[in-house]
């Protein structure tokens, strides 16, 4: 059976994001023997759960997640939920907090789609966040300290007993992110 690899793109983001694109082309070249999801992301917290996780269990044969900023909080949680590997990338460890700076009217300039982010949704994120992982052996975080949406230092404190790379610079885009697709693959086990 065909193993899957489930990359989950950041708020505001698509499946036309430089790291999903990267990660594509890595797979076709490389390894076109896994199948390669990453859905356009439902852009509030509750739907897009419902949305990972119905696709979670679709999924037959062995899968990894890979997933950045929002992606990563989201990929976390499959890992936890679902017991497969994954890989952080700038996670957001709590989005709950950082997004309120962003409540009120959204366009996501990926798909133009329009919408509210209210305080129910802060809520419906800190419901989801995982508090205490048990999976940690089985998550990968790739940080870098030049990341001017999150503070890095969440992030290590939040996976200080998963495997870690972290790396001085960068920006939350994640430099150089085409140099750990063959890793990435690697870590997950497909």
């Amino acid at each position: 059976m065909m193993p899957t690899m489930l990359y989950l793109h950041g708020f505001n983001s698509s499946p036309n994001s430089i790291k999903a694109r990267l990660m594509l082309e890595h797979l076709r070249q490389k390894r076109p023997d896994i199948h390669f999801v990453c859905p356009q992301i439902a852009a509030t917290p509750a739907a897009a759960w419902a949305q990972i996780a119905a696709i979670c269990d679709q999924i037959e044969g062995p899968f990894g997640v890979a997933g950045s900023s929002l992606g990563g909080f989201w990929a976390t949680r499959v890992a936890e939920r679902f017991g497969v590997r994954a890989v952080v990338i700038n996670p957001a460890v709590n989005p709950h907090i950082l997004l309120r700076d962003y409540l009120g009217e959204q366009q996501n300039p990926y798909t133009d789609e329009h919408y509210q982010l209210n305080e129910a949704h802060m809520a419906e994120l800190e419901a989801l966040r995982v508090d205490a992982p048990s999976c940690l052996d089985r998550i990968w975080l790739l940080q870098q300290q030049g990341d001017e949406v999150l503070d890095y230092r969440e992030a290590l404190e939040y996976y200080r007993f998963a495997r870690v790379c972290i790396q001085k610079g960068g920006d939350h885009a994640f430099v150089g992110f085409e140099h750990y697709c063959a890793q990435v693959v690697r870590f997950l086990e497909l």
